[in-house]
């Protein structure tokens, strides 16, 4: 997937663990995990809002666009 999750890189640089962001955000830590790992198909706002200001950052820094050969091909016109 083209999408690529920072959270961990953010909490590295937090020095905040898993567990922690999870119970400030009131998630599981399951749940943040496959958030975490890229596994989720989606995150709500209300998510994405409080990571941000657990973590102090923007969703920007959170997440990221880097194109695969597959997605960089199709939307291009010839």
């Amino acid at each position: 997937m083209p999408i690529i999750i920072n959270i961990d890189v953010m909490m590295a640089k937090r020095k905040m663990s898993l567990g922690e962001l999870a119970e400030r955000i009131d998630i599981t830590p399951a749940n943040l995990s496959i958030l975490k790992n890229g596994k989720a198909k989606a995150v709500r706002f209300s998510t994405l809002e409080a990571v941000c200001r657990e973590l102090s950052c923007q969703p920007g820094d959170l997440l990221e666009y880097r194109p695969d050969e597959t997605t960089a091909t199709v939307g291009e016109k010839h």
